[in-house]
Parts: C-alpha cells; structure tokens; sequence
C-alpha cells in the first residue's frame, strides 16, 4: 500500500500584489510539482485598492490547488498571515511574502529540514537585495535589540519566511492575541527549530510596502511589548535615578548652605530645569505605560481579528476562530 504524501500549504498574504502573483503562483507551482509534492497555495486579498481579487479568482478557476480569501479591508500583514494560517490545511505549512523576495526555490531545502525531525525551519538572511541602506540599518539595529530585551529567543536576520509543521500551526491557533509578532509567537511555542539560509531577491514588481517609519515603528512597538517588560522596568529604572539626582541635589544644597552661607544660589534656573526633567521623566513613563494599557485594551474588547469579504476554494474549511459566521461573507464565492 502506497504511503499518503504530505499536503504542503504555502500562505502568502496579498497587498496591492496583483502584478507579482502570477510569477509566485507558476514559481511556486514548478518547485512543488518538480519536487513531487502535493500543494495548495493560499492566498490572503489584505483590502487591495487594485485587481489583486480578481486575479486569486482566476487563480483559483485555473487551478483550484489556489485558494484564496478577501478581507473586508485592510488589516495588516500579521493578521492576513495569521488568516493564512488559520485555513491552511497542509501537514507543513510555509508562510511567505507574495512578492517573491522569499524565492520558493528554497521550499525543497525547507521541507528536508522538516522531515529530518525539525518542526520549524526558518528562512535566514544571509543577504537582502533590493532594499536601501536604511531598511537594512533599522533592520539590523532592530532584530539585534528584540534579541536582547525579549524573553524568548527569536533568531537573529529572520523574518516571516518559515516553514512550520501541523502541530505548530495548532498551537499557533491557541493564541489569541491581537498586536501580533510571528516571528516571536513561533519561537515562543518552542519544538525543535532550525535556520536555512538563504539569498534575499530584490521584489519581482511593484513597489515595498513597509519601507516607512510609520509602518515599522509600529510593529517595532508590538514586537517589543508582547514579548518584553525591558520598557515598563526602564521607567521604574528612571524613577530610581531621578530620586537618586534628588538626593544628592540636596545633600549639595545642604552643604553648600553649611559651608558658605552667603553664596548666593541660582535657584530659578535650577529649579526650571529640575522640573522640566522630572516632567519629561514622568510623561515618558505615562507613555511607556500607555503603549501596555492601549494594548489590553485592545484584548478585552473582543473583536475579531479580521472579516472576510469573500473566499474560493475554502467551502469545506473552518471559518476561522476569529471570523464568526455573521462576519463571513459569500464564502466559496
């Protein structure tokens, strides 16, 4: 008797991509095919503003190993990815970008890995074409401080681009929070884990989409705070030093009344600025404890973490558990 073959489940969230996803669905269909694989390609419509729907539809009547789901707008990439990953179906699922900068040509190495035992192989960047000086320099600054204020052990010039098996995936299920990091979630769950590296292509069309401060300052922001106190215990750290300053303005104050009575002190401006710090001091660590408190705030309203619009080729595949029957609409459309 014949053994089953694994399903592979290859999940790529989709933003504004409709001019890559032809290239990623042949290239991923030549490597997986070539290899003897069984596959599926799920592709998750983060709220494209352009025809990135209607080309997973064609995709999908072409071929119906593509599935697809369309969010009702724009949630974000971890988001899509955590959809992505909620439907996928396979018995080793790799998660990556659409535009092609995580070549699937790397799938094979990945999957080997995998049935050598490991039950998440992470891509690892050995060099990253493409992008400017400073998205390689935030990138390096940013993976080399989460390494070392966070709990966990989140390998250092990795990114989403990993391949993880079913019970992986399980567990990833169980967690529920909202402000989501990936690349710590999986690290944190554990089992055996190992990198392969690999050559970072520059995009195959289309411009990056995460190129701004204002979009990596926030998921900077998330990474740091779902999985590390560092910044909570730094105000504490701030308020012990602010005290101790105090203590010895003091004491020198007390000694200098003591030895020389009639110095005059310039106490405007010392007292200005002493309280323009302790202000400063005090409003950084209200913020510090805004930034924790935003965020339980977002865990106990209990929205879903996304709406999908519609689907092709799911019918049979659970709505997801943050995706309540009223919020799907047209499923298999």
């Amino acid at each position: 008797m014949e053994d089953r073959k694994d399903l592979i489940s290859v999940v790529a969230p989709v933003y504004n991509e409709d001019a890559v996803l032809d290239a990623l669905y042949e290239r991923v269909k030549a490597v997986l095919d070539g290899a003897g694989e069984m596959w599926e390609l799920v592709l998750v419509n983060d709220g494209s503003r352009d025809n990135s729907a209607a080309v997973i539809a064609r995709l999908h009547e072409q071929d119906p190993r593509v599935k697809g789901i369309s969010f009702s707008r724009n949630f974000g990439f971890q988001i899509a990815a955590t959809a992505g990953l909620d439907f996928a179906r396979g018995d080793a699922v790799i998660l990556t970008d659409a535009d092609l900068q995580d070549p699937p040509e790397v799938y094979p190495a990945m999957l080997e890995q995998w049935r050598a035992g490991y039950d998440v192989v992470y891509g690892v960047r050995s060099s990253r074409e493409g992008e400017t000086w400073f998205k390689l320099a935030t990138a390096k600054i940013f993976y080399r401080l989460i390494h070392r204020i966070t709990s966990i052990d989140i390998p250092l010039d990795t990114g989403d681009f990993r391949l993880m098996d079913r019970r992986v995936i399980s567990s990833l299920r169980g967690m529920n929070e909202r402000n989501r990091f990936l690349r710590g979630m999986v690290p944190w769950i554990g089992f055996r884990q190992i990198g392969v590296t690999y050559h970072r292509e520059a995009r195959y069309a289309g411009d990056a989409k995460f190129t701004s401060v204002k979009k990596m300052l926030p998921f900077a922001l998330d990474a740091i705070t779902s999985f590390s106190y560092f910044p909570l215990q730094l105000a504490t750290i701030m308020g012990f030093i602010t005290a101790a300053l105090s203590v010895i303005a003091i004491l020198a104050v007390i000694l200098i009344r003591l030895l020389a009575p009639h110095e005059p002190l310039l106490g405007q401006a010392t007292t200005l600025v002493v309280v323009l710090f302790l202000g400063s001091v005090q409003l950084i660590s209200l913020g510090i404890i805004g930034e924790y408190l935003g965020r339980i705030y977002d865990e106990v309203k209990g929205r879903p973490l996304y709406l999908i619009q519609d689907s092709w080729g799911l019918e049979d595949a659970p709505l997801g558990r943050f995706a309540p029957p009223s919020a799907v609409g047209n499923p298999g459309r």
